[in-house]
């Protein structure tokens, strides 16, 4: 059973920083891409980061560049997403989720989800 666990959300202060896991279980962590997704209220999830583990080609949107850094530990199976200089805009339900490589097509959605994790950003 793919299993995606996040954790490392959290309340924090506009400007500072948070470091996001994503815990990847049930396949073969190699084969597959993982993302970062968010959900603010009442908005439409979107996609802010991901990574092909294979060949650790990294794909970010563009109102995160630069700030927002997304990284694996293959030992570990998991997917870290560094946010610094973190803005209230930026509070949301964070979710990684995994898929098949598709390239940048990786930030439009995928097969597997996790439950999320909730990240607060007080201004």
């Amino acid at each position: 059973e793919v299993q995606l666990v996040e954790s490392g959300g959290g309340l924090v202060q506009a400007g500072g920083s948070l470091r996001l896991s994503c815990a990847a279980s049930g396949f073969t962590f190699d084969d597959y891409a993982i993302g970062w997704f968010r959900q603010a209220p009442g908005k439409e999830r979107e996609g802010d980061s991901c990574i092909t583990i294979s060949d650790q080609s990294t794909y970010y949107a563009d109102l995160v560049k630069g700030r927002f850094t997304i990284s694996s530990d293959n030992a570990k199976n998991t997917v870290y997403l560094q946010i610094n200089s973190l803005k209230p805009e930026d509070t949301a339900v964070y979710y990684c989720a995994a898929d098949f490589p598709t390239g940048l097509g990786c930030l439009y959605g995928a097969e597997y989800w996790g439950k999320g994790t909730l990240v607060t950003v007080s201004s």
